[in-house]
């Protein structure tokens, strides 16, 4: 029933609105006729079973295709005509037969709309009119009982529907938290997953370029890519890696790409980091395969690429520049910047700051990172 009131609220508030409307016109004419002080109590009254009908008319395939909830509905219904003609029949104030039979009805309307929250908290409800119904029956037999205990009896049976309603209401906040937290943790091993692909495509790419030339360097190319794949399987999957992994993962990266090119290029890494210091991984390897494709093997002579890594207590600071042929555009990143930025507004929401100048022939990345 609640999913059925979220996915069609437009439909019962355009229902309440027409009610209101409707009541108002037919009180206007004299069709009806309602008492001043009790227009807002007859407005409810009638919206509670407009709406309770068009539910129904909706529900119909819903109905036809589930006949034990048809058979607890018309269990309720039989049980509510009961207890109202009992309450008519015997004409006692404070009927002992009727109000047991109204308080099962409503237990039984919340176990219907909320069965999930009555099964686990059914323990607790129960005992707690369980407890007042007792306390009803027990002091119903008094002669004082509506000076002294009727006022008792009903903050008994109605304080609890607050509580229970605001337990409810925390229920869905933090089952929509967590949802939420775990569509962000798919999302970001589904980014994480995306960035491994893209990364030993352009190694592997390399590797059969030295072994078509037969490079005795192919080898070495081999474990320092084996390595890097072990840190990128093993290492990639958490969510925070030593400052000294990743710098050693981005040394050995350069290295392999040193061993692949003849002509010279100058690449200049330097790093202060604390040893213990910590960092999401795979976050620079992006900038640096970009140096490398859209600077270094487009250029026939004078690459370079610099990098700076500096990290303390409190940030993490990261620039990489390169030189690139001023025709080649280096707009069109693909996956790997996109992937990057929605790491970052993951694992660092409102930490960091990334800037990317362009200025042919010069590109230049800075990445700075607020330790919370």
């Amino acid at each position: 029933m609640i999913d059925f009131i979220k996915n069609n609220y437009s439909i019962f508030i355009k229902g309440f609105v027409v009610n209101v409307v409707l009541i108002a016109f037919l009180a206007k004419i004299g069709f009806l006729r309602i008492e001043p002080k009790l227009v807002v109590e007859n407005i409810l009254f009638f919206s509670f079973w407009w709406m309770f009908f068009s539910f129904l008319v909706f529900k119909i395939p819903y109905f036809k295709a589930n006949k034990d909830v048809v058979f607890k509905i018309l269990g309720l219904l039989v049980l509510l005509i009961v207890a109202i003609s009992i309450d008519n029949y015997l004409q006692i104030p404070n009927n002992p037969i009727t109000i047991p039979l109204v308080i099962f009805f409503w237990l039984g309307v919340a176990y219907l709309v909320l069965p999930k929250f009555f099964k686990k908290y059914q323990v607790t409800i129960l005992s707690v009119y369980g407890v007042s119904l007792s306390y009803f029956l027990f002091f119903r037999r008094y002669a004082d009982y509506g000076e002294n205990h009727h006022e008792t009896v009903l903050n008994l049976l109605l304080i609890p529907i607050p509580v229970f309603f605001g337990l409810w209401v925390f229920e869905q906040w933090r089952w929509l938290k967590t949802l939420q937290a775990e569509k962000g943790k798919a999302e970001l091993a589904l980014l994480k997953s995306q960035i491994n692909p893209h990364f030993f495509f352009n190694t592997l790419n390399n590797l059969y370029g030295l072994t078509v030339e037969k490079s005795d360097q192919a080898p070495e190319v081999v474990l320092k890519l084996s390595d890097m794949m072990r840190y990128t399987i093993y290492k990639g999957k958490e969510d925070f890696v030593s400052m000294r992994d990743e710098v050693k993962y981005l040394e050995n990266y350069i290295e392999l790409h040193k061993i692949r090119f003849q002509k010279k290029v100058e690449i200049n890494f330097t790093h202060q980091i604390k040893e213990d210091g910590k960092i999401a991984p795979l976050l620079y390897i992006i900038f640096l395969e970009n140096a490398f494709k859209h600077g270094v093997e487009k250029m026939t002579e004078d690459a370079y690429i610099h990098l700076d890594l500096k990290a303390d207590a409190s940030n993490i600071n990261f620039t990489i520049e390169n030189n690139f042929e001023s025709q080649v555009s280096k707009k069109e990143s693909g996956i790997g910047l996109d992937n990057l930025k929605k790491r970052l507004d993951y694992m660092y929401p409102n930490q960091y700051k990334l800037i990317i100048e362009e200025q042919a022939p010069i590109y230049r990345a800075s990445l700075n990172i607020k330790l919370a």
